[in-house]
């Protein structure tokens, strides 16, 4: 039997019949369950190390699921991953690496190397690319640490189905990526000083503005809202080890650097 396509197709040769469409002007076969998804993520190299963000927004199609998602997740005491794509999917496979990694660390008395690290997550991603392939489990994440080895701290991409790509200045994911990443290949490469000369402050703020910028153009970005005190998860990476960012201080930078200019 030919099973190839999404995964209604195949819900459909397998004989499950569809309800009538509530529109009778759109055909059944066009419409397709919505599956939660979570956007946008990034990391960006400064000079003290990486730091990682991303909005808190989940939708499944059109509509906004939750606006409260947390999707930089902290895997040991010096790796985070940044999810985009079913947070289910991704929630499960930061819970697998989180354990193997503390596992490895009490059996062996040692941490995981960096590379070690990378491998883990790329055979999770390998592992999940049937659900990938079929539009129900889909997560291109960004995996970001300090690599002990090489005293530095890393950002890595991936696609859904586990290729790996190193990001030197930075790293981005979600649907509101082509914003972001045109902004900071600008900047990187015209502006008064390269994103790795930037201090902590200018990093977070610059971040800041990275993701209401996003959220213009993307719906499915959340961006910043004030008044529900909703700001964007932030982790500091260095060789002291992961720091977040608290919202009290993103509000004060966002009131002070960014709100005047929104």
């Amino acid at each position: 039997m030919n099973q190839q396509g999404d995964f209604v197709r195949l819900l459909r040769e397998e004989g499950y019949q569809f309800q009538p469409s509530p529109m009778p002007h759109v055909p059944t076969e066009t419409l397709s369950p919505a599956m939660t998804q979570g956007t946008t993520v990034l990391a960006v190299k400064y000079q003290d190390g990486v730091l990682v963000a991303g909005d808190r927004r989940a939708t499944a199609g059109n509509i906004v699921m939750y606006d409260r998602t947390e999707k930089v997740l902290e895997l040991d005491r010096s790796s985070v991953i940044a999810i985009a794509g079913a947070p289910a999917t991704a929630f499960e496979m930061a819970r697998v690496l989180e354990h193997s990694f503390k596992y490895y660390r009490r059996s062996q008395l040692q941490d995981l190397s960096f590379e070690g690290k990378l491998r883990a997550l790329t055979k999770l991603l390998k592992d999940n690319s049937p659900a990938a392939l079929a539009g129900t489990g889909a997560v291109a994440p960004i995996f970001a640490g300090y690599d002990s080895q090489q005293q530095t701290s890393k950002i890595f991409f991936y696609d859904i189905l586990g290729a790996e790509f190193e990001g030197v200045d930075h790293a981005i994911s979600g649907s509101g990526s082509p914003t972001i990443r045109g902004i900071l290949h600008y900047l990187n490469r015209w502006s008064e000083q390269p994103l790795s000369h930037y201090d902590e402050e200018q990093a977070i703020v610059l971040i800041l503005k990275l993701l209401v910028s996003a959220a213009e153009f993307d719906s499915a970005t959340g961006g910043i809202n004030r008044e529900a005190h909703l700001f964007p998860t932030m982790k500091c990476i260095t060789e002291q080890g992961i720091v977040t960012v608290p919202s009290d201080r993103l509000r004060m930078l966002f009131d002070a650097q960014v709100a005047h200019h929104v």
